[in-house]
């Protein structure tokens, strides 16, 4: 189950590896993934590419939902794969050295991984089908 937060606490293992610094950058990364998803589709659409073609824009859109998702679980899935947290300034990374924090943070990040990049491809299955 995935648990949303408002609020960073501090380093959690599979629950919170990143401050607000970090949720920030995150936020852009979400809107810059999903601005360049609806570019892409837009040009997609005016070269008259063929509907498979179109499922193209499930990686931007991933890229997006994977960011608007760290940012609500205040979780960094690249982060929690290495090993890594960083509640403070960008920049600031510490290693995670607990052995079961490790895993708790892979857990959480394939978690993530796989959602973002479910939705990417549910989206893009849908404009690959329409009509246009």
């Amino acid at each position: 189950m995935i648990q949303y937060l408002d609020e960073p606490q501090g380093y959690r293992p599979g629950a919170c590896n990143i401050g607000p610094a970090e949720i920030r950058r995150r936020q852009a990364g979400g809107v810059l993934g999903i601005v360049a998803a609806l570019g892409l589709g837009a040009l997609l659409l005016f070269l008259g590419a063929p509907p498979v073609a179109r499922l193209l824009v499930a990686m931007p859109l991933a890229a997006g939902f994977s960011g608007f998702l760290e940012v609500r679980l205040h979780f960094c899935a690249n982060y929690g794969w290495r090993g890594l947290r960083n509640l403070g300034a960008i920049g600031d990374v510490e290693a995670v050295e607990d052995v079961e924090a490790r895993k708790a943070d892979r857990r959480k990040a394939l978690a993530i991984l796989a959602t973002a990049a479910a939705g990417g491809l549910a989206v893009a299955v849908i404009f690959a089908l329409l009509p246009i």
